[in-house]
């Protein structure tokens, strides 16, 4: 498991004050509740900082330390240790409470101490006040059903400048994949961290994949007895601020990562074994396959019909007990039962579209799109869909927990991902997941009517989207509506952008059916659209600019000082595409102060507001296209520019001036 408790490194020298007996072997420090006998208790107390040095944090890390051990099956142990000294009341409230989570059918774990003391070393409290062991509660909302025990802990004494001191011990009793390991160490912490060190302790004879990123020292390496340690230690690692639009393919964020002398194959043949027996249908369960189909007209509708049931027919519930919480359960069970997690749907799937003679597949990922494709480990996964070959040889892939993404449409998150197909003979393949084109997540709205001279809008709203776009549509339409909740929706769109507007007339379209094009539209009455000012009008524009935002920014970015992080293009709009419009027929002889076009274009994206009035028509658009990629930190300069230009277009209201009123700042 990764950890994520953050620790640091740095060239060993840099410690020797901390380690007082380096172990002569090649062998990590034996870690028990007695203590850690290669670090001296008073050497990191002494290590306090004055608070008044230290305005921006409410804690920092005395030391942050970690120390594994793996044998060549898997087996093995890992012990962590943090010192926090406390500088702020709200940290205080924070570190009081701990709690520490483990298996118990796979691990054991020892809490080898928890106390407060100060920086004299002075004892505060010696242990916990409170401590209660239970189980882990199922969620009622996409459950997981695991033996998954929780230890949390209540401390008295813990207030600025006192040290909160931890140490636990979880131990591996048993892999799942035997000689797999994934681990882990992020430098960075995000807090000030006087000392800190990684040590893996392994057999000689075992070459780990290792990762070492933004990491500029060097590791030292001791080999002896049969073991070899490798160790990352560093000190004094200052605080460092997250800042907007921080891209993830930085120099920054100092972390390690280490994996087993194993290849995706030795994972996909371990996959394989525990699948090759799912993929049976029995005779029930064809019938019910001929009756899904049975209105088909083309093999595509069959793949839409059988995805149709397993994502939105099977409840999602996970039960991960043992190892099933890599064994899927087979498809008879599933139709027994109607519910499944991630790899129940797939393979359900898998063995119905084989029913029917399709080639598919499982595949193995990452739902958050994290996983390293050059560090095999079974840890690195979490999820799994299913891939159906198509005629020229392409995939074509489905989550099928997702009930509301369409067929050859993936989950934003699992966009680009990587991911491995699994053949039944434990042949692997090594994919990248598709991403949509930026054209593709569109979304689009258009207002359509006739103002009249009392300020009033009437007309026709409609709204479509597709792509990642899409899902903010289909959510509120996923369940049936009755009159009464569509009048209140009718309501609540007309008022968001008329004061005072009532709806009717609104037509959606089945949320889960994911051939239905998401679209709604509806009419508007009596919306307050302009409002009377001496001789002329006020129109409130219904849809917002980005000015406020891009000003905002431009503060935000340029109070931070030098920049630190490259930019990430894709956040700054996002991978996606944005057009509102505003039509609207004036009263006869009536005209608008039409405003100047803003068009802002570059290697952040595309802004663009129009204005014009053609004949009695007043138009207003905004059209939003994101870009993608990677710039370097010294273009943040560029990127205020373009925050400003985008600024420039504060247009809220357009003055609307009477027959009798002289037109002005016309365009």
């Amino acid at each position: 498991m990764f950890h994520t408790r953050y620790a640091s490194a740095s060239l060993l020298a840099g410690l020797t004050f901390l380690i007082v007996a380096a172990p002569l072997t090649a062998q990590a420090p034996k870690i028990t509740p007695k203590g850690d006998p290669s670090v001296r208790n008073d050497t990191i107390y002494s290590l306090a900082v004055k608070a008044a040095d230290y305005p921006d944090e409410s804690f920092v890390y005395l030391l942050d330390d970690g120390v594994v051990r793996y044998e060549a099956d898997g087996r093995g142990t890992a012990t962590y240790r943090q010192v926090i000294q406390i500088l702020k009341e709200d940290a205080a409230d924070n570190w009081a409470e701990q709690s520490f989570s483990y298996n118990p059918e796979r691990e054991k774990l020892t809490i080898n101490w928890i106390r407060v003391v100060k920086p004299n070393g002075q004892v505060v409290s010696a242990k916990p006040a409170i401590e209660q062991k239970s189980d882990v509660a199922a969620s009622t909302v996409n459950p997981v059903y695991e033996k998954r025990k929780v230890l949390r802990y209540s401390l008295t004494g813990v207030a600025p400048g006192t040290l909160v001191d931890w140490s636990y011990t979880r131990e591996r009793l048993k892999p799942y994949l035997p000689g797999d390991f994934f681990d882990g160490w992020s430098v960075t912490t995000g807090h000030t961290t006087r000392r800190s060190r990684y040590m893996l302790d392994l057999p000689a004879s075992m070459t780990p994949h290792i990762k070492e990123r933004a990491i500029h020292f060097a590791r030292t390496t001791k080999e002896s007895n049969g073991r070899r340690v490798y160790t990352w230690a560093t000190k004094d690692q200052p605080l460092i601020r997250p800042e907007p639009f921080a891209a993830d393919s930085n120099d920054i964020y100092a972390s390690v990562a280490v994996s087993a002398p194993i290849e995706w194959s030795t994972i996909g043949k371990w996959y394989a074994g525990l699948a090759h027996d799912r993929y049976g249908i029995t005779a029930d369960i064809r019938h019910s396959l001929d009756t899904m189909v049975a209105k088909a007209h083309t093999a595509d509708d069959s793949l839409r019909a059988i995805h149709r049931w397993v994502a939105q027919d099977v409840r999602y519930v996970s039960v991960a007990l043992g190892i099933g919480g890599y064994q899927p359960r087979t498809p008879a069970e599933v139709f027994a039962t109607k519910y499944g997690d991630c790899k129940d749907k797939a393979t359900t799937f898998v063995a119905l579209a084989r029913a029917l003679g399709y080639t598919a597949y499982p595949v193995l990922l990452n739902s958050g799109g994290s996983a390293d494709s050059t560090m095999p480990a079974i840890d690195q996964f979490d999820h799994e869909i299913a891939a159906v070959k198509r005629p020229d040889g392409h995939y074509l892939f489905l989550d099928l927990t997702s009930e509301l993404t369409p067929v050859g449409a993936l989950p934003s998150s699992e966009q680009g991902a990587f991911g491995l197909v699994v053949h039944d003979d434990g042949v692997t393949e090594e994919v990248r997941l598709p991403e949509d084109s930026i054209d593709h997540n569109a979304a689009e709205l258009h207002l359509v009517g006739t103002l009249s001279p009392d300020g009033k809008f009437n007309g026709r709203y409609w709204e479509k989207a597709t792509g990642t776009r899409q899902y903010a549509l289909r959510g509120p339409f996923s369940s049936p509506i009755d009159s009464i909740h569509r009048v209140e929706a009718s309501r609540a769109i007309a008022t968001g952008f008329f004061r005072g507007a009532s709806g009717d007339s609104l037509v959606g379209f089945d949320g889960k059916d994911l051939q239905a094009e998401p679209k709604i539209s509806m009419l508007i009455h009596n919306g307050s659209a302009s409002k009377r000012s001496g001789d002329t009008d006020i129109l409130s524009i219904p849809f917002a600019s980005l000015s406020g935002w891009a000003e905002n920014m431009v503060n935000n970015l340029e109070s931070r000082g030098e920049r630190v992080f490259p930019i990430d293009v894709a956040d700054v709009i996002g991978p996606l595409t944005t057009f509102n419009e505003y039509r609207v027929t004036l009263p006869e002889g009536w005209t608008a102060r039409v405003p100047h076009d803003v068009k802002v274009d570059g290697p952040f994206g595309l802004y663009e507001s129009k204005y014009a009035q053609n004949g009695r028509e007043l138009v207003i658009s905004r059209r939003l296209v994101g870009k993608k990629g990677v710039l370097p930190k010294e273009r943040i300069t560029d990127l205020t520019d373009w925050l400003r230009q985008v600024s420039t277009d504060d247009v809220r209201f357009i003055v609307l001036d009477h027959p009798t009123t002289p037109a002005a700042g016309t365009k």
